[in-house]
């Protein structure tokens, strides 16, 4: 009878202990899936690799903006520029997979030459999971007043009598104002000096001011203030076709075509990072794009806004990356 209350006891104790540790991944999960549904319950930060003033700067600062009434959590900017976008990445990619860090890397992060910079460039899914498209503007060809030109094919008859002496700026080696620029020679036959800049648009335009600088390659939202101001003169811009707020600026294609070159962003999130913590940040940025007073501050930038989903931005991103091997290879391989 003892043995009997004794080996009772004993598989009871087991019992027990057995509920109890089955108990523990059931709460887990439990307590992992309340997080989401409430997700964002706290601040969200989003990195770009882009400095202050950038194209990409203006356009995140609106959209987190937008981002901070959806949620009703504030949505941070965090600027982290330099070594072509990989110190961005690595910040990025070591963050925590529960969608309060989220990245928007510049289209040259995707493009850029491999063995250019560590951690690039960025394969999705691979690298991060793509949450969702930010924008795009296409890139304007500007110059300043000084230099004398008023027209693309002006401006590419003088880099032809001075061939390596005209200085565009850009935003460092890789990134689409290199590309767009590289792309203009290629097409043209032209030679430019490409001067690159760790301190965003703000600088090159300083360096134009102050006589440095006479070309400067940029989405319009980088450059918007120059150009009122009178401190750039735009030449072209590489749309397929003249855009609604500039209808007296012809196209680069007007003077090469088939040119175009076009700036985008899209959102990724560290791998690991939820499935549902990333179709709510994806439904939370399409909200926030589909904001009229935001579409219009957008549109005033010269950006689109088109909704996609994140399978949708992978397929955008393998395309994009196809269009600009050539120019990449080009770079590669040097003068």
């Amino acid at each position: 009878m003892k043995a009997h209350r004794y080996w009772f006891k004993l598989v009871s104790l087991w019992l027990l202990a057995a509920s109890a540790t089955g108990g523990v991944p059931a709460q887990a999960q439990a307590q992992a899936q309340a997080q989401t549904q409430d997700y964002p319950t706290r601040p969200v930060k989003i990195i770009t690799d882009s400095g202050p003033g950038s194209a990409i700067d203006v356009t995140l600062r609106i959209i987190a903006d937008q981002l901070t009434q959806v949620w009703g959590q504030q949505v941070l900017a965090v600027n982290q520029p330099g070594a072509g976008g990989a110190i961005a990445a690595r910040m990025a990619a070591g963050a925590a997979p529960d969608g309060y860090t989220l990245f928007i890397p510049a289209l040259s992060a995707f493009v850029a030459l491999p063995g250019a910079a560590a951690n690039l460039p960025i394969e999705v899914p691979r690298d991060f999971t793509p949450v969702g498209y930010f924008g795009g503007s296409p890139m304007f060809i500007t110059a300043a007043p000084s230099l004398g030109v008023a027209t693309l094919p002006e401006l590419i008859a003088l880099a032809r009598r001075r061939p390596g002496e005209l200085a565009y700026g850009t935003n460092g080696p890789g990134r689409l104002t290199h590309l767009t620029g590289e792309l203009l020679q290629s097409r043209t036959g032209i030679k430019l000096l490409m001067v690159p800049y760790s301190g965003g648009t703000a600088q090159v335009l300083n360096d134009v001011m102050g006589g440095r600088i006479p070309i400067v390659i940029e989405a319009y939202s980088g450059i918007a203030g120059a150009i009122r101001a009178g401190t750039v003169r735009p030449l072209a811009v590489a749309s397929p076709k003249r855009l609604a707020d500039f209808p007296d600026l012809p196209t680069v294609a007007a003077s090469i075509p088939g040119f175009a070159a076009s700036g985008w962003q899209v959102l990724v999130a560290p791998v690991g990072t939820p499935t549902a913590i990333v179709r709510k940040a994806n439904d939370a940025l399409i909200r926030a794009l589909s904001d009229p007073e935001a579409r219009e501050r957008l549109a005033r930038l010269g950006r689109d806004d088109v909704a996609m989903s994140p399978a949708e931005v992978t397929a955008f991103i393998h395309g994009e990356q196809r269009k600009w091997a050539p120019i990449l290879q080009q770079i590669g391989r040097g003068p």
